[in-house]
């Protein structure tokens, strides 16, 4: 769903979390899935890009494939050079497996405790620290969702991983408690220290406001803290799991306003410079995008 008003984009804009979601009978869910969502296939989501005038584009693993990358690899060879990933690994996966997936585009690794509610940050600190220590050769970084209180406990250990780490969705704050809560100062002191990047990505998951207006303090807080330590993500499909239906049921993705949240960023970024950083420059260095690749057509899949 979108909203008249066209933000301002600038060349090369990259979206830095969707999902893709292929045919089940090709790419089977794993059993212990928290929730079933419809298809979102590739041409969807090129479709998706061109509406917004996207040019490039993270495909971020989902929980309910586990670490089955072949639908996350199959669309970015699909996309070519204007797509990156971002798998999820097995703690015995090989290093050659890790460089055939570098060679598919694949950036970086995910850490995904806030779809199994899971708030253990002893045993998140090990998975951190281990696969950090794998991913730092390849020069990829490790992605974490979790909620803001996991981060905070994890901070020390964030700032002393070999690896690059990345936070999805504004580092999980709630966003009725404002900017001064002391999970999101830490989250704060890790970006000016320069040890972390964050998504400013689905304002949805942390807000109760329809229109989301108690996320635009927390954009403008995390911008001005460190904006080259800034990425934008739409979050595409906009997957939801919802307690009245089964694992196995088909939950319906959640109607979204994406020209709204796309503008909720770019007016906390404020001058076109920033813009710039947050949707293009910063994206183009940590996710390892060649130049060639801005201009290029998302009709055909190689913008």
């Amino acid at each position: 769903m979108t909203s008249p008003t066209e933000p301002r984009l600038p060349a090369g804009a990259c979206d830095c979390h969707v999902h893709v979601v292929g045919p089940r009978e090709r790419y089977p869910m794993v059993p212990e899935r928290g929730y079933t969502p419809p298809e979102a296939s590739v041409a969807a989501l090129v479709a998706f890009r061109q509406n917004l005038g996207i040019e490039r584009a993270v495909i971020v693993q989902p929980s309910f494939y586990g670490t089955d990358n072949r639908c996350l690899v199959a669309a970015l060879d699909e996309l070519g050079a204007g797509a990156r990933g971002v798998a999820v690994i097995a703690p015995d996966a090989a290093d050659a497996a890790l460089r055939t997936l570098h060679g598919h585009g694949v950036r970086g690794v995910r850490i995904n405790l806030e779809s199994q509610d899971d708030r253990d940050a002893t045993a998140a600190a090990e998975r951190l620290g281990a696969l950090a220590g794998r991913v730092a050769p390849l020069g990829w970084h490790v992605q974490l969702f979790a909620a803001g209180e996991v981060v905070a406990r994890l901070a020390q250990l964030i700032a002393d991983l070999p690896a690059p780490v990345v936070i999805d969705h504004f580092g999980m704050p709630a966003a009725d408690e404002g900017i001064t809560g002391k999970n999101f100062s830490c989250l704060v002191e890790l970006v000016q220290a320069g040890h972390v990047h964050v998504k400013l990505s689905a304002p949805y998951r942390i807000s109760r406001d329809p229109a989301h207006a108690d996320v635009a303090p927390i954009a403008r807080a995390l911008i001005e803290a460190a904006p080259h330590r800034m990425l934008w993500g739409s979050d595409w499909p906009h997957t939801n799991r919802l307690s009245t239906l089964a694992p196995t049921d088909i939950h319906p993705y959640r109607q979204v306003d994406d020209r709204a949240a796309l503008r909720l960023v770019l007016e906390a970024c404020g001058a076109d410079d920033v813009r710039d950083m947050v949707l293009r420059r910063n994206p183009a260095r940590l996710y390892d995008f060649p130049e060639a690749a801005i201009g290029g057509s998302a009709a055909d899949g190689q913008g």
